[in-house]
């Protein structure tokens, strides 16, 4: 008798499964538009407007998967509409935009290190999808939107002092560069994952908060370039005990193996 309950209710679990559920699937389609519209506004040389975007596109990445859980409304076709559509609005949109601002002055060069930004993009984000989370604070690597929101916030402030991006190619290729690998790295970023939206908070926090909205709307570009470049040092800093730990117990390649030379390797 259990089990044919039990598989009696296999058939309503599967089609449960296969729902597509409209709401945060609004905000990952939002995104996805935020993104491609990016690329259109670089293609006609409106960096700023490519920059913020790419920025939306951010935010509105950012609330599908917290509203999906809220709403207990979480399927695998989410989960696979939000990783196609990272891949195009934080892998390729950041990609075009830095190849249309100053890389496609470096010829084959600017090109190939677009691509390893991309390919940096999807590698990342196949990790992401099959590793297994141990503690859901700390991602493994700078996150793809983290990553693409620092390379559009540094196109966004030089273009901010009505500076070229044939002047910046090498700055260009340094930033895109740099944020490829930190995706791919182990490198641990705080996910923010833990903060509870449902929950209260202080009244001093709420002032925080208004204190940030205003500064960033005070002189967006130069402001959320450094919020951009501060939370991309913060992983390095992260490790930083880590590392120091590493190397305080770093031993000789004999003590490592626990060989001696006058013992076997094998007993």
């Amino acid at each position: 008798m259990p089990r044919t309950m039990q598989n009696s209710d296999q058939p309503e679990k599967d089609l449960r499964n296969k729902r597509i559920y409209i709401l945060p699937n609004l905000f990952t389609t939002a995104s996805l538009f935020a993104g491609f519209y990016a690329i259109i506004q670089a293609t006609q040389g409106h960096f700023d407007v490519s920059a913020a975007a790419i920025f939306i596109a951010a935010i509105m990445d950012s609330l599908d998967g917290r509203v999906a859980r809220m709403t207990n409304t979480v399927s695998d076709f989410g989960k696979e509409f939000d990783s196609l559509s990272d891949v195009i609005a934080f892998g390729l949109t950041p990609a075009l935009v830095s190849y249309e601002w100053a890389l496609s002055t470096l010829g084959k060069v600017g090109w190939l290190v677009s691509f390893l930004f991309v390919a940096c993009t999807a590698l990342r984000l196949a990790r992401f999808n099959s590793m297994v989370v141990t503690d859901k604070r700390f991602f493994q690597g700078i996150p793809c939107p983290a990553a693409a929101t620092f390379v559009a916030a540094f196109v966004w402030m030089v273009f901010s002092y009505e500076h070229k991006g044939s002047d910046w190619p090498y700055m260009t290729l340094f930033v895109t560069v740099i944020a490829s690998f930190a995706m791919v790295s182990n490198i641990p970023y705080y996910s923010f994952k833990d903060i509870n939206l449902k929950g209260r908070m202080p009244f001093v926090g709420l002032i925080v908060l208004v204190f940030v909205f205003v500064l960033i709307s005070s002189d967006p570009p130069n402001v959320l370039f450094i919020l951009c470049l501060l939370y991309f040092i913060s992983g390095p800093i992260l490790a930083l005990p880590y590392f120091r730990k590493k190397l305080s117990h770093v031993k000789s390649v004999p003590e490592v193996l626990n060989l001696d030379e006058d013992k076997d390797p094998e007993d």
